[in-house]
């Protein structure tokens, strides 16, 4: 069975296409300026092909898409592929787990859009453009916040007013749950048991620290949207609110101009002046650039002081995963956040450490908490889900 896994932004699709006999990646890529210029990369084969082209909607990348997957004989017919997962950032409460998509759940989606405009609104232009390009698949939706669903309510309600929860749903819903549960099931195989308590640290440019006992979702460091928890790329993470109104008034600036500006202008960005892109601010920390180390450390306490926190909650953890872009690629950023935690008994030893490629172990026999890196499979884990539903 051949299974499209979909990743729909305001502007990009991602897609991998998957044969789900052996769970192979058939061919992926991206289609990106949607409405603006447009263009597309397909890889497949060993190759890669890179065109301009006319993306004025998602269905213009969709149809291209799908007419691409038969003029390069990736697939001989449409009709090999037999379900289409998309994934999805905001369920709200209403979704607590996968499914098909239906007329009732894209009513329901319409109804939840609004908490995450930039995100939800794209992901439903993604499943209706392959409802009506690919109308004999499944479409299933697979989202970001359905993992957290267990935390439970002393965890996810803000110390504000009770009422803002009861009519406007403010909460704690978290992110990157896909990416967390492929971590957590992934280990459970691993280590032939899901009783473990672990906490999973998916670190990209978006960042967000999961604690995870026996499978189920504890806590997660981001909040009603993912701008709370860590810092990131160009996130600031946890702040004080108060500080808003002053530099509003001297910036000129209103309330979403501000929260752009957190959300887009701060974090490792924000701090360094440098880059949002860990890669660039390793090289200026290397050069012993002063705003680049002082960024870099402080990332790494951020990033401490949830693991610490969660490692209280969950009364000692077993395993630490380190996962996606930074998580898996920085070994500078790995060795910050262990050796902040030697009080813990966290020990890493710095040639697995440093070696590392893929997965791997990386703490030594005598850590009292066993630290891994394992590459994050979201695309995989959405293939997954659909499978189930459309058997």
């Amino acid at each position: 069975m051949k299974i499209l896994s979909i990743n729909a932004g305001s502007s990009s699709l991602k897609f991998s296409l998957f044969n789900m006999k052996d769970e192979s990646v058939i061919a992926s890529g991206i289609f990106e300026r949607i409405g603006i210029d447009g263009s597309y990369t397909i890889k497949f084969n060993g190759e890669k092909i890179k065109e301009d082209a006319k993306l004025d909607t998602h269905v213009d990348a969709v149809n291209i898409l799908l007419e691409k997957l038969i003029s390069l004989k990736i697939v001989e017919s449409l009709d090999e592929i037999e379900g289409v997962g998309h994934r999805v950032v905001q369920g709200k409460d209403i979704f607590d787990k996968s499914v098909i998509v239906d007329e009732e759940v894209m009513k329901k989606l319409e109804s939840i859009k609004s908490f995450a405009p930039l995100h939800n609104p794209a992901n439903m232009l993604g499943i209706e453009a392959f409802m009506k390009s690919l109308p004999h698949a499944k479409n299933t939706v697979v989202f970001d916040t359905a993992f957290h669903q267990t935390m439970n309510k002393e965890t996810y309600l803000y110390p504000v007013p009770y009422e803002w929860y009861e009519k406007y749903g403010i909460r704690k819903y978290g992110a990157h749950g896909t990416s967390h549960r492929y971590i957590a099931e992934t280990l459970e195989k691993k280590l032939n048991t899901n009783k473990f308590k672990l906490i999973s640290c998916h670190i990209g440019n978006g960042a967000s620290i999961t604690a995870i006992k026996d499978g189920k979702c504890i806590d997660t460091s981001m909040g009603f949207t993912p701008l709370a928890g860590v810092m990131m790329g160009t996130r600031s993470g946890d702040i004080d609110p108060s500080l808003l109104p002053p530099v509003m008034e001297a910036e000129n600036k209103d309330i979403n101009q501000i929260i752009n500006d957190l959300n887009k202008h701060s974090g490792i960005l924000g701090l360094s002046g440098i880059s949002s892109d860990m890669r660039d601010l390793t090289e200026a920390y290397n050069q012993g650039n002063e705003r680049a180390i002082l960024t870099m450390n402080k990332y790494a306490r951020r990033i401490t002081d949830y693991i610490a926190q969660y490692y209280v909650l969950l009364e000692g953890a077993d395993n630490i995963v380190f996962t996606a872009g930074i998580g898996e690629n920085s070994f500078i950023v790995r060795k910050l956040v262990c050796d902040n935690l030697k009080c813990l008994g966290v020990k890493i030893d710095d040639e697995k450490n440093k070696n590392c490629h893929g997965e791997a172990l990386i703490s030594t026999d005598n850590s009292k908490v066993k630290v891994y890196v394992i590459p994050t499979n979201e695309e995989l884990m959405i293939a997954r889900d659909t499978l189930e539903l459309i058997k």
